[in-house]
């Protein structure tokens, strides 16, 4: 197998300045963004030879995790097995009192399905400040409506490599603390049975403000960029997606890029789960 370099020149694609209209169409197999992206040059670290990375001085971090799960298909919903592993997995990472479940999603740079999707290829959090509070409030009292409340909660994504090392798409992490607070844009992220072309992708959505949205980034020389190359079976890297404490690292932005260094690159196979942490109210 080939060596993992120190660091790697590539390019991650940034949403433009003058992208107005940002939406995610979402349909079975396939993605399709309306906003206008460019692929901007960045130095990606081998966060192997670095570290240790910590969720509050970087948000994300690395931890060993073993599973005989096999039928990943089957592991998408909240109530499957993998869920309560992830939620088990989130406690000890973060030291957090209650994890909800959402979903899960296995992507693949080449066979992607109805089921399966292409991995997501733009600096982005899986959230925005409101539309995660809002889904934090409300999954709680759902899942725990006689319980004492929260004090902190934290959006996060699980995310494993499921095909064999070296993977030829990694992902790329954003170090937390070289984003500032008030960069970020909104993209909404529209379900549909099909993507819809011409005119009716920019057409107006009703209730488009309170559907479910993603943060974009414009590109900026100051963000701080890791991978984790040769993830094995057992790996798992915890991302922030949002964390309620702005005191600490409290997102981190994320995305796969190619990685043309190792001749034998792999298929890069994946999952991801999203959940919601808390920390309860004492």
């Amino acid at each position: 197998m080939s060596h993992a370099a120190a660091e790697v020149h590539s390019t991650i694609d940034y949403l433009v300045p003058t992208s107005r209209i940002n939406r995610r169409f979402w349909a079975p197999g396939k993605e399709l963004n309306t906003g206008v992206y460019a692929p901007c040059p960045v130095t990606i670290r081998n966060a192997r030879l670095a570290g240790p990375f910590t969720l509050d001085a970087h948000g994300f971090c690395l931890a060993r995790h073993r599973t005989t799960i096999t039928d990943w298909q089957n592991q998408y919903g909240a109530a499957s097995a993998y869920a309560t592993q992830v939620a088990e997995i989130a406690m000890l990472l973060c030291g957090a009192d209650v994890v909800v479940p959402l979903a899960g999603m296995m992507r693949d740079s080449v066979a992607t399905s109805p089921t399966v999707q292409p991995p997501a290829a733009e600096a982005h959090v899986d959230f925005t400040q409101r539309c995660a509070e809002r889904r934090a409030e409300a999954l709680y009292r759902k899942a725990h409506p006689q319980g004492p409340g929260y004090s902190r909660f934290i959006g996060f994504s699980l995310w494993r490599a499921l095909s064999e090392p070296p993977q030829d798409m990694p992902l790329a992490l954003c170090e937390g603390r070289s984003v500032r607070d008030d960069e970020g844009t909104h993209n909404t992220k529209i379900d549909v049975a099909e993507i819809p072309t011409g005119d009716a992708l920019y057409a107006p959505i009703e209730g488009e403000d309170d559907m479910l949205a993603a943060t974009i980034f414009h590109y900026s020389p100051g963000h701080r960029w890791w991978y984790f190359p040769d993830m094995e079976s057992d790996e798992v890297i915890f991302i922030k997606l949002y964390d309620s404490d702005h005191a600490r690292a409290w997102r981190c932005p994320h995305t796969a890029f190619r990685d043309t260094t190792r001749p034998d690159a792999r298929p890069r196979r994946s999952m991801e789960f999203r959940a919601m942490a808390y920390f309860s109210r004492r």
